[in-house]
């Protein structure tokens, strides 16, 4: 009677729960969600903004801020202030925000200072104060602001003060022009504003018509003016400042010369790229001096418009050569990083590139100008993520074979020190190796490296090689002749687009202790993998598993299955197939177990689930779970025969059930389980008793709704399943329909191995009353602890089970947490969720929690997520809720989807198409960035400026601080990038769109709290 009443007040045990539950947002991995950026060329450090008004901060690797402006408006310009941890943002409200990186308790944040939006006369059109461009002069006192009505007005900060008198009017600047130059439409908005290289009181303005002035700040007069007959798009000033190179709308650039004598000089000269035919604009320009006297010319756009018009390229031009890098996003922004030495030359060594969906940087001094790869803002989704698995404390050897394998991939890459690198890490070495395994639609697996703060990547794995699809995977498409023109070569990993989408992966399994991998996909391929540290060409064996065996009378209308690539196929070393197993029908595979120990593999879809040993490579067994009325089953995800009648008359009959059976029910009394061993029915003085809060009452389902043998979860465990006296290796199935299939294994011993077949006997099977989705399945030694891994035992790095002991099954299922006693199955302990606001458990994993205050405390506990979005740690073996912390939005389905436990208390989830968001339910394990930032002299690396400012100032709230909960007391969390993300439904549907069905898998991850700090310097005026 004791489970259904309310538990007391333990203070001793809220004492120990504040000690080994603390709920925080620690870190977010990826690349931003439609992003602008600005860099500084005095801290090195590049900071990107959305345009959901989110901001994050990148120096080394492991230095990282993130902020959130209050009003979620789009960011669009960033602009470092010259030689400070300060920087302006401009939002496309109109409104400008100041912010400073400040320490506070020993680290730093970032923090807003001050908002000011730009006001005009009453009466004024918008657009009179519309900035389009902003320059921070280099005295740290004043902010130029060019409009779209032709106007510079100049700010003074940090107090954001309108300075009148020094407005820079269109009408002050066409007095003081000559007269032929005043008949000519020459103003409208201000395209470029431009500080001298080396006098601060003089400023280049550059207006959109063409017309260009060098405007004297003391004297308030024009010094000299350029006339292009094309509308202007951006400038260029040489470092002398004896140079202007302007960029103009029909693909051509212009050199002019500054010269004091000469009012209106006619262009050096005038270039058109791609042309004579008619060309798109040049948007950006730079014109860099070196050592050897030639100078680099790197613009963006520019390409022929009929034939490339739809190409997003920067141009790089150097000493004869000439190379248009393609992108396949947008390109957002982009800068060149050069020395700083004033009397030397410009001497360019790296090109950073903001795309729309990655980040680029090209090794300027390199012969070829390879790229170089980044520590961080890893292009996540350079192909959709469709599941993700996490395995932690990887063993030496494995990692370092993994990143051998990685190694050879990542040949083309430069060996250029990641250029971006303000600031000194203070963080120690991760404690252990930890991969997050990622699978994407194109049919590939991306191994990354989860120990710390950067995830970084370390080997992609593709399986599109094994079956014949349109394209042949030896084939460059990017390959090109010498002589074709334009000098086209693709850059980035971002590829959105997938040869075949039944090549997508939707389950992951890796073994950490022998290297197997099983990969699964959307066509029910399901593939076994084992790494090899050379390359190999042999044949893959094709296995097929009929699922609807002994059934008559279905028919699959689905996708058809992949074909699979005759005859031996090359592998590059890394992980390789060797064995194919092809369900038939081929659905999608919603459930796979991999038990490297006994070489077996199961898998699992909407028709059924089976049993590959695949050291023999042969089938064990199948089982189909199919109900009479799945017909929907029958259809597969990518079937457009959908019976709309049929959906609307099973809703119907689902809503008269329920009619029904709420007149019928009892005043309480839940209902039991049937179960294949038979369990004394509940007594009927429960049925009057009030439920505890925590508990809810189960309307029971139908055995006609659709998807019943939907397999969700699938188990291996050596436990007593046919008597008490004798174990033996077992493998339970649990089902969307509530059932839990249990399979007797006999696997022969090491020295018959090869020559017996394995043998499997069903020996249970329990159907849960209500009918609810199993989605999850534990067993528990005789000591109540979680049974270890395969493998993790001969390893000596887990103790061996209590074999001794009766042993407990934990059936999850959407609705209620349930023990039973085995071999007997008959129920001992159960949780029911809340009917408050209809909870259903979607992701559950077992976590073990350390205290931070006794190094020898820890217990084994359940983490839960549920459709709200809540996260509920569940106690072993005793189901008594432990706390509860709001996570994710109940609106973010996708987000949800995607989440996936770790071992020790952490977790990933998806904000967006292209981040994961790092959570902590620990207190002892903890990942997340402390930095922080200390004023020191400049460095010697600057980079030249351009037509927006200094460097790569285009297109950043306070500082994100982990909102950490625990029991008894709650924090509010800081302002995060996902608040802002899920607050855009366009983000949701683009998530929703990559993710189908169940894509969790149980995972493993631990790492020590680490702090990471940084020193960043800041110096005088570039």
């Amino acid at each position: 009677m004791r489970r259904f009443l309310r538990p007391g007040h333990d203070p001793a045990r809220e004492r120990l729960k504040r000690d080994l539950f603390q709920f925080n947002k620690t870190v977010e991995h990826g690349f931003p969600h439609q992003p602008s950026a600005g860099y500084s060329p005095s801290l090195h450090i590049l900071a990107i903004g959305t345009r959901s008004g989110a901001v994050k901060l990148y120096g080394a690797p492991g230095v990282e801020f993130m902020g959130l402006h209050r009003e979620n408006n789009a960011v669009m310009q960033i602009h470092f202030l010259p030689g400070q941890c300060q920087l302006v943002t401009l939002l496309d409200d109109n409104s400008l925000h100041l912010w400073s990186l400040k320490v506070k308790g020993g680290v730093s944040e970032l923090q807003e200072d001050g908002s000011f939006t730009l006001r005009g006369p009453p009466g004024a059109a918008p657009s009179a104060t519309q900035i389009t461009v902003a320059l921070p002069h280099s005295s740290r006192e004043l902010l130029y602001l060019g409009t779209e009505s032709g106007n510079v007005f100049v700010v003074q900060l940090p107090g954001f003060r309108t300075l009148e008198d020094q407005t820079i009017s269109s009408d002050a600047v066409l007095q003081r022009l000559p007269e032929e130059a005043r008949h000519r439409r020459v103003f409208e908005m201000v395209e470029a504003l431009q500080e001298h290289p080396q006098d601060p009181n003089q400023v280049l303005i550059g207006y959109s018509r063409g017309l260009v002035v060098i405007w004297d700040l003391q004297g308030s007069r024009v010094l000299c003016h350029f006339l292009s007959s094309q509308q202007l798009e951006n400038v260029s000033w040489q470092r002398d400042g004896r140079l202007i190179v302007t960029c103009h709308s029909d693909g051509s650039h212009c050199q002019w010369p500054v010269s004091s004598e000469t009012q209106q000089p006619e262009p050096l000269r005038t270039s058109m790229p791609y042309g004579p035919f008619p060309c798109k604009a040049i948007t950006k320009i730079f014109w860099l001096t070196t050592r050897q006297g030639l100078p680099f010319t790197i613009f963006q756009g520019g390409m022929p418009r009929a034939s490339y018009g739809d190409r997003h390229c920067i141009s790089v031009v150097h000493n004869g050569q000439q190379t248009a890098f393609d992108f396949t996003s947008r390109v957002i922004d982009f800068t060149v990083l050069a020395e700083a030495d004033p009397a030397a030359a410009d001497n360019p060594y790296a090109l950073v590139v903001l795309a729309e969906e990655e980040l680029v940087v090209i090794d300027l001094q390199t012969a070829g100008w390879p790229p170089v790869q980044p520590p961080y803002l890893a292009s996540l989704h350079c192909s959709a993520i469709t599941c993700s698995h996490h395995v932690s404390n990887i063993p030496l050897k494995l990692w370092e074979r993994i990143i051998a394998a990685g190694g050879r991939q990542n040949a083309h890459f430069s060996t250029m020190e990641w250029p971006i690198n303000g600031g000194t890490s203070l963080a120690p070495p991760p404690p252990q190796r930890d991969l997050l395994l990622t699978g994407h639609e194109d049919g590939t697996v991306r191994f990354w490296d989860a120990s710390g703060v950067c995830l970084r990547l370390l080997y992609k794995l593709s399986t599109a090689r094994v079956f014949l699809t349109d394209t042949d995977p030896s084939e460059n498409l990017n390959a090109q002749g010498e002589d074709e023109w334009p000098p086209l070569r693709k850059v980035g990993s971002f590829d959105p687009y997938s040869d075949d989408p039944r090549l997508g992966i939707q389950k992951i399994f890796l073994c950490k202790y022998s290297g197997y991998l099983a990969v699964a996909g959307t066509a029910g391929q399901v593939l076994v993998l084992e790494l090899n540290d050379e390359a190999a060409e042999h044949a893959v064996e094709q296995v097929e598993a009929d699922l609807l065996q002994d059934q008559e009378g279905y028919r699959w209308k689905g996708h058809e299955r992949l074909a699979a690539r005759p005859g031996p196929v090359y592998f590059e070393p890394g992980f390789q197939p060797f064995v194919l197993v092809q369900c038939q029908p081929p659905a999608v595979v919603t459930s796979l177990a991999l038990h490297s120990e006994w070489r077996l593999v199961a898998f699992g879809t909407s028709h059924g689930f089976g049993l590959f040993d695949h050291q023999q490579r042969r089938q064990v067994f199948v089982k189909c779970t199919l109900h009479p009325s799945d017909q929907l089953a029958l259809e597969g995800p990518l079937s457009r025969v959908k019976s709309l009648k049929k959906s609307l008359r099973q809703s119907f009959r689902r809503m008269r059930r329920s009619r029904a059976s709420s007149r019928k029910r009892r005043p309480a009394g839940p209902p039991g389980e049937m179960q294949a061993a038979s369990t004394k029915p509940e007594r009927t003085g429960l049925q009057n008793m009030e439920l505890a809060p925590v508990q809810r009452k189960i309307e029971a389902r139908s055995a006609e709704d659709s998807f019943t043998g939907f397999v969700r979860t699938l188990y291996f465990a050596d436990t007593y399943l046919r008597d008490s006296s004798r174990h033996c290796p077992s493998l339970w199935a649990g089902t969307n329909g509530g059932t839990v299939y249990a399979f007797a294994l006999r696997v022969p011993p090491a020295e018959r191995r090869t020559d017996e077949p394995v043998r499997a006997e069903q020996a249970k099977e329990i159907q849960l009353m209500h009918r609810a989705p199993v989605v999850g399945i534990l067993v528990l030694d005789g000591h109540s602890v979680p049974l270890p891994e395969p493998l993790e035992v001969a390893h000596d790095l887990s103790k061996s089970p209590d074999m001794q002991g009766s042993h407990q099954l934990l059936v999850v299922s959407e609705e209620q947490f349930k023990v039973f006693t085995l071999p007997k199955v008959s129920a001992k302990l159960k949780l029911k969720l809340t009917a408050l606001e209809g909870s259903r458990v979607r992701r559950v994993g077992v976590a073990h929690f350390s205290s931070c205050r006794a190094e020898d405390h820890g217990e084994h506990h359940l983490a839960v997520l549920t459709n709200l979005g809540d996260i509920q740690v569940v106690s072993l073996p005793l189901l008594k809720p432990q706390v509860r912390y709001s996570c994710i939005r109940r609106e973010d389905v996708s987000g949800i989807a995607s989440c996936v436990f770790t071992k020790y208390g952490q977790g990933f989830y998806l904000i967006s198409p292209s981040e994961f968001e790092r959570f902590s339910l620990s207190t002892k394990w903890l990942v997340e960035p402390r930095c922080l930032v200390e004023s020191a002299k400049m460095k010697s690396h600057s980079c030249p400026s351009n037509g927006n400012g200094p460097g790569f100032e285009k297109a950043l709230g306070p500082t994100r601080n982990s909102g950490s909960q625990s029991d008894g007391e709650e924090k509010k969390p800081g302002p995060v990038m996902e608040h802002a993300l899920l607050n855009d439904e366009r983000v949701l549907k683009e998530i929703q769109s990559t993710l189908e069905g169940d894509r969790g898998s149980y995972g493993n991850w631990r790492s020590h709290r680490m702090a990471v700090g940084c020193n960043l310097s800041s110096g005088g005026a570039e």
